[in-house]
């Protein structure tokens, strides 16, 4: 009988709870505090940004919650999503480890971004919300958000990082195809966009400009509350799903992962897989290695200060306690990959401090290579993110060749590259480089936090 490459698990078998891991937690992550008092924040505070209900899910202290029977009906468009073993990749590697990845690239927008965004959009629009504003860097958020927004009747407005928007003019259109509206960033609406553009009317952009931007517009109409793609417990919240469906793939595989690799910008992709297998661990039900791997171009868990430090450029929103990298920080435009925010989700920040997880941060040509070895084998052009993921994926399992280990490897494969493929004509023609972030600029970033 040939060997099974895929898991695949019954729509009446998909999870109907996400995970909440703070409960689990030796300690408690540090509360977010207000930017003006200092003091931990409240929902009154929180509130001219989201609706109660996912205010609510920010600082639960229930082990689980339950997904409404709307977003689970959404979520079956593509969920559950496929468990695959990637027997070919392990084969050319010549490893006698075995290699699993988790693959949310079957969404409607081709990565793992839906699994939050129609919740935030449901959670809106239940509470009489009618228009969300966002930032995007790649577009991966962007787009699931202007999907989200469509399925429930919701206005979508968001403002794209310039160096992205100009990069990637097809993210743009698939956002204004499900009807969003989509600004660059740093832009002439805002004053926190003009106020960058005074002072550098060239600037590319960063995650945390577009932040203060898409919060500044929010924050000044009723009808209008802000959605964010990862960093924030709900959103990491929502993710689990990915984990906790990985979990009941596994025991159709019979097997268990003994090393756990993802990709960490935010950390909502990394959050969703690994949080639901770490609750396993902490259980003493299974005894996996857990470890985030972000870019050498922006290294918050390895290099990053853990702080307070505001989500955003213009210092608008609460201050997080997190591994950061200082809220001025821009990514240098080179860098091809997404994972491009200053600071790590205050969750995973929390747990990296605990010891329960391990980083590390690889440069973008060893990612691509790994990208391109992925594509050749299992025949999936993996988006950049994960590019990372599967380039600390590939180095254990040349590990395992050498010491003759049988480890099982279980990545996450958060999306596929049909509309970052400029980046990989980038690295096939020879015009990717690495780009470590130099001392000096890092030290100028950090001094600016508060």
């Amino acid at each position: 009988m040939a060997e099974r490459t895929k898991f695949i698990l019954d729509e009446a078998d998909m999870p109907t709870r996400w995970y909440n891991v703070v409960p689990d937690l030796p300690e408690p992550p540090p509360p977010p505090l207000h930017p003006g008092t200092r003091e931990p924040v409240g929902p009154d505070d929180l509130a001219p940004l989201f609706p109660q209900a996912l205010i609510a899910q920010e600082v639960t202290t229930e082990r689980y919650v339950d997904i409404p029977e709307e977003v689970l009906d959404v979520y079956r468009l593509w969920r559950p999503s496929p468990l695959f073993r990637a027997r070919r990749l392990e084969k050319a590697l010549g490893t006698p480890a075995r290699i699993y990845y988790k693959y949310e690239g079957v969404s409607p927008v081709g990565s793992h971004k839906p699994n939050t965004a129609v919740p935030q959009a449901f959670y809106n629009a239940a509470e009489g919300v009618t228009r969300l504003t966002t930032e995007t860097g790649a577009g991966q958020w962007g787009s699931a958000l202007a999907f989200a927004c469509a399925t429930f009747g919701l206005e979508c407005e968001v403002w794209q990082v310039r160096a992205s928007y100009d990069q990637k003019p097809y993210r743009k259109l698939m956002m204004e195809t499900f009807g969003a509206t989509v600004h660059p960033s740093p832009s002439e609406l805002t004053e926190s966009g003009r106020a960058i553009l005074a002072a550098d009317p060239g600037s590319t952009g960063s995650l945390g400009i577009a932040i203060s931007e898409a919060v500044e517009q929010a924050a000044q109409a009723d009808n209008t509350r802000y959605a964010l793609g990862s960093v924030l417990n709900h959103v990491l919240l929502h993710q689990t799903i990915i984990g906790e469906e990985a979990l009941k793939q596994f025991e159709l595989a019979g097997d268990t992962p003994d090393v756990l690799v993802g990709c960490t910008g935010g950390g909502s992709n990394f959050g969703g897989l690994a949080f639901p297998f770490l609750r396993e661990k902490l259980a003493g039900r299974m005894d996996p290695v857990i470890r985030a791997v972000e870019p050498a171009a922006c290294p918050t868990l390895t290099r990053g200060k853990y702080a307070y430090d505001f989500g955003d450029t213009a210092g608008l929103t609460p201050l997080l306690k997190m591994h950061t990298l200082g809220h001025d920080f821009i990514p240098d435009p080179i860098h091809a990959g997404g994972l491009r925010y200053h600071g790590m989700s205050p969750l995973i920040s929390h747990i990296y401090e605990l010891g329960l997880i391990e980083a590390l941060a690889i440069g973008q040509e060893d990612c691509f290579a790994a990208g391109v070895r992925f594509a050749r084998t299992e025949g999936i052009i993996p988006a950049p993110e994960p590019t990372h993921a599967l380039a600390a994926c590939i180095q254990e399992a040349l590990r395992c060749k050498e010491t003759g280990e049988e480890k099982v490897i279980l990545t996450a494969l958060c999306g596929h590259a049909h509309l970052d493929l400029p980046a990989y004509g980038a690295y096939l023609a020879g015009d990717i480089s690495d780009h470590a972030l130099p001392d000096e600029a890092l030290e100028k970033s950090l001094a600016g936090l508060p």
